[in-house]
């Protein structure tokens, strides 16, 4: 009987500096591939729309990938993009958070979507993240999961603007996520 190996996040933690770039999932290393040209430039934009209205409106902050998520022993991500509320604020440590985030966001690419809309969000979902974005440069989309017990899912278009329950204010034109 083959068994696979299951690692902790202990494993992950003790990981040399120069091993790949790479994420535990469900126990499992995932690595991360190299981002497109279309993906950097949305998680930037959106980085820079966060920034912008987190410093006006000062309900917590917003961090950008490589930056780990400690979920659970078995779980430890990197988004894209995640928001902490300032209700959370001693989940951010000095080697990335501890503890569920407030708002994920993915930026999807051809080797990663089908992984984060699938068990990335489960993961998520598992973990209690209230709010999950997966924005699609391909088809300038962004779908906005609200992962409560009665999941809810709103498919924003590039004409849109995107609205969140879990940050009173802001308002963003999705179309701003892709410009070069």
């Amino acid at each position: 009987m083959i068994r696979s190996i299951r690692f902790t996040a202990d494993h992950y933690r003790a990981l040399p500096p120069e091993a790949p770039r790479m994420e535990l999932l469900d126990g499992e290393y995932v690595v991360a591939p190299s981002p497109s040209e279309r993906h950097q430039t949305a998680v930037v934009n959106i980085c820079t729309l966060l920034k912008v209205f987190l410093q006006a409106n000062p309900l917590g902050r917003v961090f950008v990938a490589p930056f780990d998520v400690y979920l659970s022993e078995s779980d430890v991500l990197q988004p894209d993009l995640l928001v902490v509320l300032q209700a959370h604020a001693s989940r951010i440590q000095a080697d990335g958070i501890h503890g569920t985030p407030d708002l994920v966001i993915e930026v999807g690419s051809p080797g990663t979507a089908s992984t984060d809309l699938t068990l990335k969000k489960e993961i998520y979902a598992r973990a209690g993240v209230p709010e999950y974005w997966f924005v699609d440069p391909g088809h300038r989309t962004v779908a906005v999961y609200r992962l409560t017990e009665q999941a809810e899912r709103r498919v924003f278009q590039a004409v849109e603007t995107l609205q969140s329950a879990l940050l009173p204010g802001l308002s963003l034109k999705v179309s701003d996520f892709f410009a070069p």
